[in-house]
C-alpha cells in the first residue's frame, strides 16, 4: 500500500468520525429546540447552533467521507465483494438520513416545525443502527 493510500484512509476516517458525531447531535438538538417557544431567544440560539453544525461540520464531512470512501474501494477492487454493497447502500441510507436532517434544520429556521421532541428522540436512533451495519459490515466482512 503506498502513502497515498494511508493519507487518504486517514482523511475517510476523520471524515466518519466527523460526520457521525454530527449526525447523532443535530436531532439531539431538534429534541431540546422543539420544547421551546417558537421565536423565544432559546429558538434562535438553537437556529444559530443547527446551521453551524450542519454547514461547518455534517456537510463537509458527508462531502470528503463520499470521495474517499469510493477511492479506497476502487483502490482495493472492493467493488466486486458482496460486503461492500450492503456497506455502500448503508451508506446511501446515511446520505438520505442527512437529506432528511437538513430539511428539519430548514422547518426550524422558518418556525414551521410540527414534529415533536419524541419523533426527533426516534429519529436519533436512525443513524445509530445505520452506522452499527455499516461497522459490522466492514470490520466482520460477513459475505
Amino acid at each position: 500500500m503506498g502513502s497515498a493510500y494511508l493519507w487518504i484512509k486517514a482523511l475517510h476516517v476523520l471524515a466518519i468520525i466527523s460526520w457521525m458525531a454530527a449526525m447523532l447531535y443535530l436531532p439531539r438538538l431538534f429534541v431540546y429546540h422543539a420544547g421551546v417557544e417558537k421565536g423565544s431567544a432559546q429558538s434562535e440560539l438553537f437556529k444559530v447552533m443547527e446551521r453551524r453544525l450542519l454547514r461547518g461540520i455534517m456537510t463537509p464531512a458527508m462531502l470528503a467521507a463520499w470521495p474517499t470512501g469510493l477511492w479506497l474501494a476502487w483502490d482495493a477492487g472492493f467493488f466486486r465483494s458482496g460486503w461492500f454493497h450492503g456497506k455502500l447502500l448503508l451508506v446511501v441510507g446515511l446520505t438520505a438520513a442527512h437529506g432528511m436532517l437538513a430539511a428539519s434544520r430548514r422547518a426550524f429556521a422558518e418556525d414551521r416545525n410540527t414534529k415533536s421532541s419524541s419523533w426527533y428522540r426516534v429519529i436519533n436512533e436512525v443513524p445509530t443502527l445505520l452506522m452499527i451495519g455499516v461497522v459490522i459490515l466492514v470490520i466482520v466482512k460477513p459475505f
